[in-house]
């Protein structure tokens, strides 16, 4: 067995580090690469082409949709999927109004000195927004990804699947943050009413960027769920 992780926006593998060891039992860690491509089913191809056989799959946020998009295409090699802190929701019109101005914003010949940390604090709980640590772990994330990515990721559209949900036919487990400010908990319901099968967990006390701030929490959701399908 082995597993595949799929990070968010502007984040990289180090995302996963604090849940490396509580998921290393399930195999060889594989990282999808969202850094090159414009639309989530090329990164989903891409993450599929270099992927083994046969995987349990993690997404998180933005990855989420491409994680769908990954055990639509290849239902076959998908044992399981864990979506952690995402929607199927389509962007909005003033999402992808703000999108194309941040992108438009973000041209080669302006120097990238990473995601603000405003924008990273409204992502965190409340208690968390002035965790030094914590922003400056995801800003490094994306000054590792630099401004070219974050210019191609900011113009990505993420486009709905509500009415293909039901195509995803492995064991589905949705994890939503009670405090996320960036995505809803109607928001997961919707995906686990959506997905044939599927099961919701709620994790407390933590925003959107779970996998670092509650990777503790996370794990003991994940890893016993997982554990289900490793047969």
């Amino acid at each position: 067995m082995a597993l595949l992780l799929v990070p968010g926006f502007m984040a990289d593998e180090t995302l996963w580090s604090a849940l490396e060891a509580p998921l290393a039992p399930f195999g060889p860690l594989h990282y999808a690469d969202l850094r090159h491509d414009s639309s989530i089913a090329a990164m989903a191809r891409r993450a599929l082409d270099a992927a083994p056989p046969s995987f349990m799959l993690i997404g998180f946020s933005m990855g989420g949709y491409v994680a769908r998009e990954i055990a639509r295409l290849a239902p076959e090699r998908v044992r399981a999927l864990v979506l952690v802190a995402t929607s199927t929701r389509p962007d909005t019109p003033a999402l992808r109004q703000r999108k194309g101005a941040v992108g438009s914003n973000a041209a080669p010949s302006i120097a990238f000195s990473g995601l603000s940390r405003i924008a990273v604090a409204s992502s965190l709980h409340p208690k968390e927004r002035n965790n030094e640590a914590l922003i400056e772990r995801v800003r490094a994330m994306g000054m590792r990804l630099g401004g070219e990515v974050f210019r191609r990721q900011s113009l990505l559209e993420r486009p709905g699947d509500l009415d293909r949900l039901q195509a995803i036919r492995c064991p589905t487990l949705v994890v939503a943050a009670a405090q996320d400010q960036l995505r809803s908990l109607e928001e997961a319901r919707e995906l686990q009413a959506g997905i044939p099968g599927a099961t919701l967990e709620i994790v407390e006390d933590t925003g959107h960027m779970i996998p670092i701030e509650a990777p503790q929490r996370l794990a003991a959701l994940i890893v016993p769920w997982l554990a289900q399908y490793e047969n």
